[in-house]
């Protein structure tokens, strides 16, 4: 095994991913959730992302081609998605995402675009073109796996913070969630405009 290329693969998939960074998103977005549930989405969305990341190392750029779909169509869009659900949590409209099913919000926000968004697929698209499947699909298994490791460890960081605590880490993380949305819909439009 080349160790150069695999952490080649490994270290910007890793920044890409950044679950660390996602982490107070999904404690806000599961907070409501009991162990049992949180289990659910998590496992939900680690087999969502590795779908959606492992699909899109073989025939991404051909899927992308054929639709006539940009990353930075997939930007805009994820970005409008985050920003709808980040202002749902802030002005407190309703909780229905929390409601939703375990698997429907692992798959969605939580599996794309969170742990596995425009980032994550415009780097696996680089890698692949740079070092191959083989080290850019390890990449990608291990760092989706990482970060379904991290988000397990949510309930510990929730029960240190108490319920203040993740109330409060819950506002600020819906807060950022609505910057990154915007953020991601101005790079994806500055990018197809060419700004």
């Amino acid at each position: 095994m080349d160790f150069k290329a695999f952490w080649f693969c490994f270290v910007p998939l890793f920044i890409a991913v950044d679950a660390i960074g996602t982490l107070p998103i999904f404690m806000s977005l599961t907070e409501e959730l009991d162990q049992k549930n949180r289990t659910k989405v998590i496992v939900s969305s680690v087999i969502t992302a590795l779908f959606v990341g492992i699909l899109f190392l073989f025939v991404g750029d051909a899927i992308l081609k054929m639709l006539g779909i940009t990353v930075e169509d997939f930007m805009i869009a994820g970005g409008i998605i985050l920003f709808m659900i980040a202002v749902g949590d802030i002005l407190m409209f309703s909780k229905s995402h929390k409601k939703a099913s375990a698997e429907a919000l692992g798959s969605v926000p939580i599996g794309v675009p969170l742990i596995v968004g425009p980032a994550v697929l415009t780097t696996v698209m680089l890698l692949v073109r740079q070092e191959g499947f083989v080290y850019t699909g390890i990449a990608v298994t291990l760092n989706i796996l990482i970060a379904g490791f991290i988000f397990q460890m949510a309930s510990y960081i929730m029960r240190l913070l108490g319920a203040s605590g993740t109330k409060i880490v819950s506002k600020i993380a819906s807060l950022f969630l609505a910057a990154i949305g915007v953020m991601m819909v101005r790079k994806g439009l500055s990018q197809l405009i060419g700004i």
